[in-house]
């Protein structure tokens, strides 16, 4: 089943599995991140709430991928040098919101991109009857 955004997060009651495509940024960055050992923490807002999610969760924040102040952003290269078992909350407005809010409805959530499809989609199969796809994008 395929639905888009927000509107397909919104329609998971049937689903045991969600699949966020965001291939960009969010789910590039995701595989490029587990690929080095770190943790992705998805978040839907960057805001003040985020500085706190990062704190209370013993994380970093990662800034927007023209951010230069901190160590890691949207951009998936920030990931290439990050050391096995950091702890990295990223927010986005598509992607990673999607996700944060599918992940609150209490479904598994795999994160879809080009480097990833094959693994995503025998994961998916092996987890679950019933996938949803949700594709992210400009919101």
């Amino acid at each position: 089943m395929l639905r888009r955004g927000i509107s397909g997060v919104e329609r998971l009651a049937p689903a045991d599995v969600v699949i966020i495509v965001d291939v960009f940024s969010f789910t590039t960055c995701v595989d490029v991140a587990l690929s080095r050992g770190v943790t992705v923490l998805p978040y839907q807002w960057n805001d003040e709430s985020a500085v706190r999610y990062a704190r209370d969760l013993n994380a970093n924040l990662a800034g927007p991928s023209n951010h230069h102040e901190g160590k890691y952003s949207l951009s998936p290269s920030s990931r290439i040098h990050a050391p096995k078992g950091l702890r990295l909350v990223l927010p986005s407005p598509n992607g990673s919101s999607l996700a944060f809010a599918a992940m609150s409805r209490g479904v598994v959530v795999l994160a879809g991109c080009l480097r990833n499809a094959s693994a995503v989609a025998a994961g998916a199969r092996q987890r679950a009857k019933r996938n949803v796809v949700v594709p992210a994008g400009e919101r």
